[in-house]
């Protein structure tokens, strides 16, 4: 399934950045805007969801959606919705961005009710197949808690490889947590892609 980048439909956050939209078979990608605030909250709202993330807090209320929203998100960081095609509903989110060495991460996130749809693994490969795409990067890098079977299950499907284990900070658990950490060669997706497994 590939990833269709609409570049006359740029949008952003609220200053109207560079963002692409991304459309899948099931899904649009896009870049949050205000009127998302109480749609974002009432999916983000949920501590299991939470537990998972690094940067997600719980509770998750108005200010925590606007800050995120109208946050700067520049060429070393890009964020997406995650919107169903069908109804505009908003699923969860998912976007990439640059770690201290200078490596690009992905993450994601989907609303607990949307849980077991697939919908995760579409949208990590529309945002993978926009970053490899243009040429510049050859790996990207992705990490999960050791507990997050789902999460690690997403990342294997998209052609990640586990390449080692070590800390992360959880934001709501105030502490470090084991992850487990993932790596996708450029080489590794454009075999997938010719042999239609991504």
């Amino acid at each position: 399934m590939n990833a269709q980048s609409d570049e006359c439909g740029q949008n952003g956050g609220r200053d109207g950045g560079d963002t692409p939209v991304l459309r899948t078979t099931r899904l649009i990608l896009r870049a949050p805007r205000l009127e998302d605030t109480a749609a974002i909250c009432e999916i983000a709202n949920n501590r299991r969801i939470a537990e998972q993330t690094r940067r997600l807090p719980f509770p998750y209320g108005v200010e925590d959606a606007r800050q995120w929203i109208e946050g700067t998100a520049g060429p070393a960081e890009t964020k997406y919705l995650i919107v169903r095609a069908s109804d505009g509903a908003i699923l969860g989110a998912a976007g990439h961005g640059f770690m201290n060495g200078g490596e690009m991460e992905v993450g994601y996130w989907i609303g607990e009710p949307y849980w077991g749809n697939g919908f995760a693994t579409e949208a990590l490969r529309a945002v993978i197949d926009r970053i490899f795409s243009d040429g510049k990067l050859d790996q990207l890098f992705g990490r999960c808690r050791v507990s997050n079977r789902a999460s690690r299950a997403v990342l294997v499907k998209c052609g990640f490889q586990l390449v080692g284990a070590g800390m992360s900070d959880s934001r709501v658990l105030s502490g470090l947590v084991p992850v487990e950490e993932f790596q996708l060669e450029r080489s590794v997706w454009r075999s997938l892609k010719k042999w239609g497994a991504a």
